[in-house]
């Protein structure tokens, strides 16, 4: 039965890896990048070497009213992480763990190893419907200019179904199997 786990919990794995790659969530990301910095202008010497650049340094009281649109962005910019970035860094770094754990306790039987993955797999399908309801509000909010990440549907009921099974079964098998 840990076996059986162990596929399904790899072809979820599989099915959420195909459907990262077919999103578009990485041309959602760059189109809400900032844009690149702008460089003062270099002015050339009669000799042919760089000389400074063409305005001075602006005082400190002035850096604000000048500074560079990424700067500003860069300024404005939260310091932690919007949800959806942690999301899409946790969901697949909590599954991969879990899997982890889930192929220790499938080799050795080894209960603890079984409770550990199931919590991981808990936490992983909590952050996983997290991050489907950050894409689900930022999909609604593209038509503002930002294009929200889309995914195939199809996709991601199978990557749920499987993810759901996997769960129920891992319950099962680690409540069944004595260590």
């Amino acid at each position: 039965m840990a076996i059986v786990v162990l596929v399904l919990w790899l072809f979820t794995a599989g099915a959420g890896f195909y459907l990262l790659v077919t999103s578009n969530l990485s041309r959602a990301r760059r189109a809400q990048a900032p844009a690149a910095p702008v460089s003062p202008p270099v002015s050339v010497a009669p000799s042919g070497s760089v000389a400074a650049p063409a305005r001075p340094a602006p005082r400190r009281a002035d850096r604000d009213q000048f500074a560079p649109a990424s700067l500003v962005a860069s300024r404005q910019a939260p310091i932690v992480p919007d949800l959806r970035s942690v999301a899409e860094f946790a969901h697949p770094a909590f599954g991969i763990s879990g899997l982890g754990f889930w192929l220790g306790f499938t080799l050795v039987h080894y209960r603890v190893l079984g409770w550990i993955a199931f919590g991981l797999i808990v936490a992983t399908a909590c952050i996983g419907l997290a991050w489907f309801r950050a894409n689900t509000r930022a999909a609604r909010r593209g038509g503002a200019g930002q294009p929200g990440p889309s995914f195939t549907s199809r996709l991601i009921l199978v990557h749920g179904g499987a993810a759901a099974v996997t769960l129920t079964l891992a319950a099962l098998t680690a409540l069944v199997l004595r260590g």
